[in-house]
């Protein structure tokens, strides 16, 4: 059997290889490797590496590579602290490919230890763009690296053929987060309030804001003219996230707590599961913020996303989507559009541009296929052969 490595970084991530993980058990041709690392393993985070345990997974390894700082300083030392465990990791478990999702430095640094380590790689969810955030050019980097590409969208799929990616080696499957969608088991409401503490109230929104990393400072000025956009709101329940560990993420979780502490209506949740992040969205009216969630997910359990700011600048977008500058005032428009029976029945129409799911059975069949085929070595394809220089006769 091939041994497939599976590294996870993050809640958010998890939740979108929790199903293919699952196909990659369950196959006789494949056996399943996990690592964990990143704030699966930190308690400010919800050390969410029991949720990948709850699910049934064993982990191979662990990685620890956070520091307790969210400068630019200890996050680049982190990737440093990553790409060591990961070397320590990969050389104990030797894999025959390594899998990874996105764009996050905790990804790069596994990517990075799997190419000198001479381990192939499968890359899922590349050629997308997130241009408010450094985590685009990571991205691109772990394509860069992969030898094996699944992409979300047919968009995506010819921006790794533009990279230079081997076109035989790049296939469009559709966004996994559709998958959760399609297989997932909701909570019922008063599961779900028990769990929360947390009464949903006649509306409801889900508020996921992350650090935007290419504009330093800005970020919690941005999430202060979110909060003042939703101070006024009546009888409308507050679901906030924490942000992910990036920079400036720990002064937009004080402040969060700070906001939710003396409101009945407002609470900051430290780690949801897939199933209850996408449970708290069922039983909301849309998302507020700038998570992926609210342009991959919520469009195909008909939710409204009021996007602020620049973060997924780039990104496929549906008619679900309100893009919004990070202004209090337009953020209160951008809202009440969302509640608008104009926007109410345009969701009913909503088509999810990242497919109708089936993403993980399809990247488990080309895996089992390709995984004896595949080589380190790769070529740079030219989308047109470069012009050969003239001989000088001189």
């Amino acid at each position: 059997m091939s041994l497939i490595c599976v590294v996870t970084g993050s809640r958010s991530e998890y939740g979108l290889l929790r199903w293919l993980m699952k196909g990659i058990s369950q196959s006789t041709k494949l056996k399943l490797q996990v690592i964990a690392t990143g704030s699966h393993l930190s308690p400010e985070f919800g050390n969410t590496k029991a949720i990948i345990e709850e699910d049934g997974f064993q982990l191979a390894s662990k990685v620890e590579m956070l520091l307790s700082s969210d400068t630019a300083v200890g996050v680049t030392k982190s990737v440093g602290l990553g790409v060591i465990g990961f070397a320590d990791a990969l050389f104990s478990l030797k894999p025959d490919l390594v899998v990874v999702l996105g764009d996050r430095y905790e990804i790069l640094a596994a990517a990075v230890a799997a190419t000198i380590a001479r381990i192939p790689i499968a890359h899922l969810h590349g050629g997308e763009k997130t241009e408010g955030a450094y985590d685009d050019v990571i991205r691109h980097s772990i394509t860069k690296m992969s030898h094996l590409h699944f992409v979300a969208a047919e968009e995506y799929r010819e921006r790794v053929v533009q990279l230079g990616e081997d076109p035989r080696y790049i296939y469009n499957v559709g966004g996994l987060g559709v998958d959760c969608i399609k297989r997932i088991k909701f909570l019922k409401k008063q599961h779900l309030e028990k769990l929360l503490k947390f009464n949903f109230q006649r509306r409801n929104l889900l508020i996921t804001f992350h650090p935007v990393t290419l504009e330093p400072e800005l970020s919690l000025n941005h999430f202060k003219e979110i909060l003042a956009a939703l101070t006024p709101l009546k009888n409308t329940g507050l679901l906030f996230t924490i942000p992910n560990a990036d920079n400036e993420s720990r002064e937009l979780i004080r402040t969060a707590q700070k906001f939710c502490a003396h409101r009945s209506n407002a609470t900051l949740i430290k780690s949801l599961s897939q199933q209850q992040y996408l449970s708290c969205l069922r039983f909301s009216d849309g998302i507020l913020g700038n998570s992926s969630s609210g342009i991959i997910e919520a469009p195909s359990l008909r939710k409204g996303t009021v996007n602020i700011g620049t973060r997924q600048d780039g990104r496929l977008r549906a008619t679900s989507v309100i893009d919004c500058v990070p202004d209090r005032k337009a953020i209160a428009r951008s809202i009440s559009e969302l509640y608008s029976p104009v926007f109410r029945k345009k969701l009913e129409e909503t088509i999810n541009p990242y497919g109708e799911g089936g993403a993980s059975e399809k990247i488990v069949g080309i895996i089992e296929e390709q995984i004896n085929t595949l080589t380190i070595k790769k070529k740079f394809i030219d989308l047109d052969p470069p012009v050969k220089r003239r001989k000088n006769n001189c």
